[in-house]
């Protein structure tokens, strides 16, 4: 299997990290590359959108909603027992695996490019859907589900933040204006949000290996547990994800950007969100195996084994 460019770039930054290499990206650099990311994957959906029959993606967009909402009751009881952290952690941890991350998202869809295998553009939809569920379950699992005290900031402050925090807001505006002006307005530009897309994507992950080259200490003073588990849990909800779409009757891209989405872990959304609703946990520790132990995983390996799998089951 040929590895990806843009795999190559995240393992460069992992490298000068691990070097000690005076290699840094502009933090404004970063933030731009973060809403340019977002909104091309948006306005990508979004045209493809308009040609789609909207009720033929239901029932993809409720399955993606259940599965954000699963997977953190799947992750809290091992986070508990067999990592052995208290509840507090747990909950955080499986709310960052219940959402999504949205550059892995475009890894796959780059993989899926790059092998020929058509990706439906109207899935970006699902990277707003499950952003929000799986850190809701997360707080609640966090507070016992007994409905006790809710977070500090307030429900509506927390669902406020969910919703209309910038990955969400940036994606379905995005979606918005691509399904409202469709392929014909957004021709003029193509050039910046299509062919620019990939290399905006490499110098991203070239950032995000140089911070998950960073977040590898915490994981070491967190021990081989969560590591183990940082590891296990892509596949395992990769495979859940994988078995969703075959059982929705999906293309093998369509198999595969669901597969991913399932098993990736968000380090935006979810670490802003659990700092406001579960200030007691630690983030050192859902960042770094979101971030230094998961992404790495999926973009690296898991991706590949997904499409490869896909593939496979679908022919």
């Amino acid at each position: 299997m040929t590895l990806d460019p843009v795999v190559l770039f995240f393992l460069l930054g992992v490298g000068a990290r691990l070097a000690r290499s005076d290699l840094r990206l502009p933090d404004a650099l970063y933030e731009t590359l973060s809403i340019y990311l977002l909104l091309a994957i948006g306005l990508k959906g979004g045209v493809e959108l308009a040609r789609q029959d909207l009720w033929s993606l239901l029932p993809v967009a409720f399955t993606a909603f259940l599965l954000s909402a699963t997977i953190p009751l799947i992750a809290f009881p091992l986070l508990r027992g067999p990592v052995g952290l208290p509840r507090a952690d747990a909950a955080s941890i499986a709310a960052h695996y219940g959402s999504v991350s949205v550059v892995t998202f475009a890894v796959a869809q780059s993989v899926l490019a790059r092998a020929g295998v058509e990706a439906p553009p109207e899935f970006a939809v699902l990277v707003a859907i499950m952003e929000a569920p799986g850190i809701v379950v997360g707080i609640l699992l966090a507070r016992g589900l007994s409905g006790g005290q809710g977070p500090a900031a307030g429900w509506g402050v927390l669902l406020h933040d969910a919703l209309f925090g910038k990955a969400v807001y940036l994606l379905l505006g995005g979606l918005l204006i691509g399904a409202l002006v469709g392929e014909a307005g957004m021709a003029p530009l193509r050039p910046l949000f299509g062919d620019l897309f990939r290399g905006a994507l490499a110098l991203f992950l070239l950032e995000m290996g140089l911070v998950a080259g960073g977040r590898l200490g915490d994981l070491r003073r967190a021990g081989p547990r969560l590591v183990a588990f940082g590891l296990l849990a892509p596949l395992l909800f990769g495979a859940i994800g994988l078995g969703a779409g075959l059982a929705l009757g999906l293309g093998a891209g369509g198999v595969t950007l669901l597969a991913t989405l399932a098993a990736s872990a968000s380090y935006i959304a979810a670490p802003a969100a659990m700092r406001v609703a579960v200030p007691e946990a630690n983030p050192a520790l859902s960042i770094g195996a979101a971030l230094g132990v998961t992404f790495p995983f999926n973009v690296t390996i898991g991706v590949g084994l997904y499409l490869w799998l896909a593939q496979r089951l679908t022919s």
